[in-house]
Formats: structure tokens, sequence, C-alpha cells
């Protein structure tokens, strides 16, 4: 196989067009839709190209994603491709200069809900796989195309299926295909996440008797997590991005003249190396003992932890990061590696001990929200810089 650097033809770039405008004309809003329709295009365009894959499912027998596998003739790593075929929701449709699932190209660009995130990059990726598997004797180790849906949910459902498979060969690393053309995002904050629920004596609003009602006690804790001491990202070079605490919901009470006795909190706290889930727990379990000792109640507040994630980081020399990046700057892009701020699938993988990168694409506009799009001008690039990048990890020379 050539391993040159080689933008792909006019044929091979029409076609991953076309594959994507075919799934975002199948709605795979994550939670909502029926993601059948969606996988079932993707299985017959892989079943026509003669690629091997099979069908995730979760512990409840749902189908959850689709995966590709093409084992090398010589020993070596695995490598996975992954990109999300679920989306975001719609929104307000009547915001929209086009319809949701339009997939039509205007002036360059593919409109749609997933063109950016991320229908277009599975496409792609369903591509690159058809490159490389007449060569599969000469690969070292294998590559693998997860094409997962229950992302946008928060569930992660696909990646835990994969994950969790007996049968798969199991990565050294993971390439998701997010997009953006500036930045490989090569590291992201952890985070911990509980529901927080305050307690109180419920009574009359109207009572000459004072009462300090559940949601006045759940203000006072958001005062004591807004004020909690944050250590500051004073080592740069390990990780670039402090710790930060936010309460995202508060609920409690209804009508007008009943202060209530029950107020539920939502914290997400994004956590780093030096400040990790258990200092987040320290730190909630410290200002619930203040709320409950300044404003005693007989029933204690509860703290109820959702989820953890680990924060990570790879080094520009490390796989697949180095890979990616190296393909970049030979294509003569400037694209620079990047911490990100906001939690993605990376830390999951992280989690399990796999080095993943999660984001580079094409560039776009509305992402997760009105009129999303997919700049095409760029695609013939990122289609190369992946498939140099793979034949890299697979040391085909």
């Amino acid at each position: 196989m050539n391993s040159n650097l080689q933008q792909p033809d006019q044929a091979r770039t029409a076609s991953v067009v076309e594959l994507t405008q075919a799934l975002i004309r199948r709605p795979s809003r994550g939670g909502v839709d029926d993601y059948g329709p969606v996988l079932a295009v993707l299985e017959d365009w892989l079943s026509a190209h003669s690629l091997p894959h099979r069908r995730l499912h979760d512990a409840d027998g749902a189908l959850v994603g689709l995966l590709v596998e093409i084992e090398g003739g010589h020993p070596g790593s695995w490598w996975t491709l992954d990109a999300c075929v679920d989306t975001a929701p719609f929104g307000d449709e009547s915001a929209w200069s086009f319809p949701p699932t339009s997939g039509d190209v205007v002036d360059g660009w593919l409109l749609g809900r997933g063109a950016a995130d991320s229908k277009l990059a599975a496409a792609m990726f369903c591509h690159i796989a058809a490159d490389f598997m007449p060569h599969a004797k000469d690969l070292h180790g294998g590559l693998a195309v997860l094409l997962d849906v229950d992302e946008h949910t928060g569930g992660f459902g696909g990646a835990h299926a994969y994950l969790s498979d007996p049968h798969a060969s199991r990565p050294d690393g993971v390439m998701i295909g997010y997009p953006g053309m500036d930045e490989v995002v090569v590291g992201g904050r952890g985070l911990w996440r509980a529901t927080i629920t305050v307690h109180a004596p419920s009574g009359h609003s109207g009572s000459s008797k004072t009462v300090i009602g559940a949601i006045s006690r759940a203000a006072h804790l958001v005062r004591l997590l807004d004020a909690a001491e944050l250590p500051n990202a004073d080592d740069i070079a390990r990780f670039p991005l402090p710790p930060k605490v936010s309460v995202t919901a508060l609920h409690g009470g209804q009508g007008f003249s009943v202060t209530p006795d029950r107020c539920d909190l939502n914290v997400d706290i994004r956590t780093t190396p030096p400040f990790d889930s258990h200092d987040a727990e320290t730190l909630v379990r410290k200002a619930v003992d203040e709320l409950d000792a300044e404003l005693p109640t007989p029933k204690a507040t509860e703290i109820t932890p959702v989820a953890t994630w680990p924060p990570f980081r790879l080094s520009n020399s490390e796989q697949p990061a180095a890979a990616l990046l190296k393909a970049a700057d030979e294509a003569g892009l400037a694209v620079r590696a990047k911490t990100a701020g906001p939690s993605n699938i990376g830390n999951l993988l992280a989690g399990e001990g796999i080095r993943a990168t999660a984001g580079f694409g094409v560039p776009y506009e509305g992402l997760h929200g009105t009129d999303e799009r997919a700049r095409l001008t760029d695609l013939p690039t990122v289609y190369a810089v992946y498939r140099r990048a793979v034949l890299d990890l697979l040391q085909v020379g």
C-alpha cells in the first residue's frame, strides 16, 4: 500500500458526502429517535463494501453501535477510529433556516444536524477502513472503527458496549472524530458529579413562626460551594487548567403558600490531576457539614454521587496524538494540541487506561445549536491526515 500522504480523489470525497447525507436524513437525536434507521444505513454500506462488522448491544439488549475490525497480518497494537452517529436535539426548528434533516450541500457547506457532530466523521472513517481492508495482510496490529450511539445522552452506551465486549480487540489508542481543524484535543478535565438533597421542616409561608425552608438552606449551600477554595493551575506543564465547581440545577417547592421540606441540587466539579475526584467529594462534604452545623435540621443533608471521570492529557509524543499531529503538520496545517475544559469521551477511555485524542475534523458552525453545518472544502485534507496517521500507527511502509 502506498504510504505517501495523498488526498482522496474526487469520487472518494463524493462518496463520503453521499453517505453522510443519508445519515443526516435519518434523525438520530440522543434519547429521542430510534437508532435503528441510521445504523441500518451504515450496515448496508459496510456490507456493500465487504467490510467485516457486527452489532454492539447494551446490557438490556438495545442496539448501541456497530464495530468494524480489520486484523493485520503482523503482530502489533490495535487502534480505533470512533465517531458517534446520534446527535443533539434539534431545538427550536422554526429558528433553523433549513430543515435539521436537510443533508443538502449549499455553497460548499453540508447542512443538517449531525453534519459536524459527527456523521461526516463516521462516513469518513468507514471509507478509510475500506481503503485499508484490501491491504490487511500488510498491517501490524489492527484497525477498528467504532460507530456508536447513546453518546449525546451522556450514557455512552456504544462505547461501554465496545469496551466490555470480550470478542473485541482492546485498542492501545482511539482517535475520536469531533470537528474543528485548528486543534487536536489531547486532554480534558475530569468530572465528579452528585445530587445533593437538602431537607428542612415544611411550614406555611404566612405563619408567624419563622421557618427556614429547604430552598433557603439550599441557597446557603450554593454560597458555600461558590466560596470554596480551589487550587490554581500552578503546574501548567502538567495540566494547564484549574478545577471548577458549578451548581447546575436546583429543584424544590411549588405554589406560594408552603415553604418546602426538600430541595435538590446538581453539582458538577471539573477535576484535574492536582484536584481529583476524592478532593471534589471532600470539598462538597465539607460544605454540607458546614451547612448542617450553621442551619441545623432534624434530617441531615444527603449526597448521592452520580458520575466520576478522570482527567487525562497526552503529551505530543504519545500515541495516537503524535501520529495525528505529525500527519497534520505534513499536510501543511498549523494545528495545536489542546487540553479542553469540557470533558469528553476521552475521559471515559482514560478511565480504562486507553489513550485518546478527541477532536480533529472539518470546520463547522451551529454545533448543538441552530443551523448546524460542516464545511466540505477541507474534507479531502482532513481525510488525508487521518489516513496518514493510521498508516503510521499500523507501521505500513
